[in-house]
């Protein structure tokens, strides 16, 4: 769970990390990318270790309120999965009718 938590969150980072505060994109690249302690990151920036929590957690919060008003990862999911059965429907040699269907299927996901 936390693992998938911490995938989840770096997607919707590299998708809605533009929209927010500098202060807001630091913690989340040290927390989550650079894999910083809320301790560390407090220490470093001379706050409280419940400031860092309570900014990252807002964050998250934004970052899902931002997926699910805009729906980017969702569609870059859609967009993998389609890409992944058009790779096996031409290793199986799949009827081009199919095919051609997996990439208008591609075309819509925009």
């Amino acid at each position: 769970m936390l693992l998938e938590k911490t995938t989840r969150m770096n997607f919707l980072f590299d998708f809605y990390q533009a929209l927010l505060t500098d202060k807001q994109r630091t913690y989340m690249e040290l927390y989550y990318l650079d894999d910083l302690s809320l301790g560390e990151i407090a220490e470093t920036y001379k706050v409280s270790r419940q400031a860092v929590y309570d900014n990252i957690r807002r964050t998250e919060a934004m970052l899902e309120e931002y997926e699910e008003k805009l729906k980017l990862f969702e569609k870059f999911q859609k967009r993998q999965q389609t890409i992944e059965k058009l790779e096996t429907a031409i290793k199986e040699k799949a009827p081009v009718e199919e095919q051609l269907q997996l990439i208008d299927q591609l075309k819509e996901t925009d």
